[in-house]
């Protein structure tokens, strides 16, 4: 529930001999379908590309292939290669498991990624994503690490023969000790096992000894999160705050480790969190992700600041630009960032010294990102899609700026006649613009009234844009096939559209979200084009919220249906594991304000609850935690209210295995198709009779 952090127009396709090689592996159910709806099956077997990273001369791009394992119940990822100067992609890993976070070593010949695939190495500990090296070239990969905990980021030293990687600390002996003395507990906000830095050398090939880490970073002070090497490899900058839990991100600043002392300096440290430093070519300064002391920093705009590497006065240099910006590298023109723009999202670069921002030239409907670049910046690597484009990987010059797409993953989507992606906008209650995407059928007629669901993005801070990406959660191409029009708002809150934007549901969570939802229902009713008698909603995260504020608040829905979403915030403040959020937007905790705890939570106004809800939930959500859901649905019972609640076993906030996602997809489907277009639900499935051993 952070902000997210989450192309050229005329470029040549290109074919892609591997990745129409991989399609063919998908599974028959979806090869044979002539359908021009997918089915849910088919919309979680579609084929997605990730986190390119570009080769450092510029000639070719490594990232992640994510393929569906219904074997396995998991979506894995494998490392493709691709050359940019003759279209040719090649996988490059195919272990069981997913092999993930590709880089590249600086000389070019290497690259390292982390798999939680079985272990090489003896004595590894089992399922932990370890450290692996990779000819760029093609071959097996060499498992280098064997740490008692996952491996978080890496990063290769400039001489490509070292790398540094994070770690969680392994249990301490004495927290093992008192566990076979009293067995498992544990103390809140105690209990810590901090992240550090370690540092493995690459084997020279001349035996067959597995290399092993030296620690770099040690003690209580800090745990570490992001980090970068100096040019010169003789320092890393990291960022760390004062123990890993995530409410106190708060405490990250910026530290100087010189690795051959392990020496370590603070120097940023600045309320609010300090991340993602990035050195200066000529290794004199840092650029880095900052909260420039805002105290909401939830959703106030993040900065660019530059501090010299020795400790100085911070520099903003991103204080004009009107949005978040997701910090990438510094090269010897400037800062690369990348930032959501209302519906779409680009690369920009700012310069330090004079701070101004220019954004690159890719087009204006275009959601780019992922963005990494060569050792000249001359050239780039990046995902992305114009409207109503499925996501490819591509490759451009920067200056002047020539894409080409590497991949053709918007092939599988052939066989199927999808929904129509626009964006359009109106006005809501208080005269704020809004904007949304509206999908419609190809044979949409403006003359006819069609259902309407409204499907309601998390975050606040999320946005939806007008590109193809697969279903999740919630079944888009089926309901507009079957004859809904589909209308995702961007309301308050939603990132790309400036600070103010963000900050209108400060204090106003659930009033003014739903305020901006139920105009749009009302313009696209003044169009003449939704039948008003059949209107549903649904969301999930803050969307879920949203979506249970509907359910209390209004009779105007049909149908909602809402996911891991909030119907308390006392509830949801005592028991999250994100409790500065509601401070943040509410400026307040309850025991200081009970009033705007209850004038926005949707329990508040259930006793007005009318509308058949689905409640769907994971059972060690977090973020969100279960009592939210069980709280709504106990009172939408009590009111005699239909509703209908689904626990999902063993997970968290996020649904994240196929077989999982089908069944919320299967359920939100069916409750629609129940309330919206009244059909009859399918009887459950009498259990077989046994025979009695006895006659009476």
């Amino acid at each position: 529930m952070r902000k997210v952090c989450l192309i050229a127009v005329a470029m040549a396709i290109y074919g892609c001999a591997g990745v129409r090689a991989a399609a063919q592996e998908a599974p028959k159910s979806t090869l044979a379908a002539v359908s021009k709806t997918p089915t849910i099956d088919q919309s979680l077997e579609w084929k997605s590309a990730f986190n390119p990273k570009i080769s450092p001369d510029g000639r070719r791009v490594v990232y992640e292939l994510q393929s569906t394992n219904w074997e396995d119940n998991s979506f894995d990822r494998n490392l493709w290669i691709a050359d940019i100067a003759n279209g040719e992609v090649r996988q490059l890993t195919s272990a069981k498991k997913s092999s993930t976070g590709a880089n590249w070593s600086p000389d070019g010949k290497w690259i390292a990624f982390v798999s939680d695939r079985p272990a090489q190495i003896s004595g590894s500990t089992a399922d932990k994503k370890q450290l692996y090296v990779i000819s760029a070239d093609g071959g097996e990969a060499q498992q280098l690490s064997k740490s008692e905990t996952d491996v978080g980021g890496f990063e290769w030293a400039p001489d490509s023969r070292r790398i540094a990687f994070a770690a969680t600390d392994p249990e301490p002996k004495t927290l093992k000790d008192r566990k076979e003395k009293y067995g498992e507990y544990s103390v809140v906000h105690a209990d810590y096992q901090m992240a550090h830095l370690w540092a493995i050398d690459l084997p020279d090939g001349t035996t067959n000894a597995v290399p092993e880490a030296k620690r770099l970073t040690e003690g209580e002070a800090f745990s570490v999160g992001s980090f970068a090497w100096s040019p010169d490899g003789t320092r890393i900058a990291f960022s760390g705050q004062k123990d890993p839990d995530f409410i106190s991100s708060f405490s990250s600043d910026i530290y100087i480790l010189t690795v051959a002392d392990k020496a370590v300096k603070k120097i940023v440290n600045t309320p609010g969190p300090d991340t993602n430093p990035k050195w200066s070519p000529d290794g004199k300064k840092i650029a880095y992700h900052t909260a420039a002391g805002s105290k909401y920093y939830f959703y106030t705009n993040g900065r660019i600041a530059v501090v010299p590497a020795e400790g100085g006065t911070p520099e903003v240099v991103t204080a004009a630009f009107d949005e978040d910006p997701d910090l990438i590298d510094w090269g010897p023109d400037g800062i690369y960032f990348e930032a959501v723009q209302k519906t779409y999202v680009h690369v920009f670069r700012v310069n330090p010294e004079t701070k101004a921002v220019e954004k690159l030239d890719t087009p204006e409907h275009a959601v780019a990102f992922g963005f990494s670049f060569a050792r000249d910046f001359k050239h780039a690597a990046f995902r992305a899609a114009l409207e109503n484009e499925y996501g490819e990987i591509y490759a451009a010059s920067v200056a002047p700026w020539k894409a080409k797409k590497l991949t053709s993953l918007g092939e599988q989507l052939k066989p199927f006649k999808l929904a129509h992606r626009e964006v359009i906008s109106w006005t809501s209650a208080d005269g704020t613009k809004i904007e949304g995407i509206l999908y419609t059928p190809g044979d949409f007629d403006a003359k006819k009234k069609y259902p309407l669901l409204v499907v309601i993005h998390g975050g606040p801070t999320g946005v939806d844009q007008p590109v193809v990406n697969a279903d999740r959660y919630y079944p888009i191409e089926r309901f507009v096939a079957k004859g809904a029009l589909v209308l995702r708002p961007n309301y308050r809150g939603s990132a790309g559209y400036g600070e103010k934007f963000r900050a209108l549901n400060v204090r106003n969570l659930g009033v003014g979200d739903y305020a901006d939802v139920i105009s749009g229902v009302d313009a696209l009713i003044a169009k003449g084009s939704v039948d008003k008698e059949r209107v549903g909603a649904m969301g999930w995260s803050q969307g879920g919220y949203i979506s249970a504020f509907i359910t209390a608040s209004s009779d105007r829905f049909k149908a909602v249906s809402v996911g891991a979403g909030i119907s308390d915030w006392m509830t949801y403040y005592v028991n999250t594991d994100i409790t500065p959020f509601t401070q943040q937007y509410l400026h307040g905790t309850p025991w200081d304000d009970p009033e705007i705890y209850r004038k926005t939570s949707p329990i508040t106004y259930v006793a007005k609850a009318k509308t058949p809800t689905l409640i769907q939930h994971g059972e060690n959500d977090r973020r969100v935690p279960i009592p939210n859901a069980y709280e709504l649905r106990q009172a939408l019972e009590d009111r005699g209210v239909p509703v209908k609640m689904v626990v999902y076993k063993g997970f968290g906030h996020g649904i994240n295995k196929p077989k999982q996602q089908r069944a919320v997809m299967e359920e939100n489907e069916k409750w629609f198709a129940q309330y919206i277009w009244g059909e009859k639900p399918a009887p459950l499935a009498a259990p077989a009779a046994t025979e009695k051993k006895e006659k009476e």
